[in-house]
């Protein structure tokens, strides 16, 4: 069986999806307008859905594999 890419690229690609983007953004929410960053929102919103969208398809991915084992 082929797969897309290794455990590590997929642990990695799972850790961003699920840690660090969510994390940043967090981060930007709440620096962003104590240093005037513009746009705060839209910035957080699109790491969130960036992230979102990141942990559903590893997630169709997971499921799609497990049912080929």
């Amino acid at each position: 069986m082929t797969t897309l890419f290794n455990d590590k690229v997929y642990d990695i690609l799972k850790w961003i999806g699920l840690i660090a983007l969510p994390a940043i953004a967090w981060f930007v929410g709440q620096i962003g307008p104590v240093w005037g960053m513009p746009r705060v929102d839209a910035v957080v919103t699109t790491l969130n859905a960036a992230g979102t969208l990141l942990g559903v398809l590893i997630g169709v991915s997971t499921m799609n594999y497990n049912k080929r084992v």
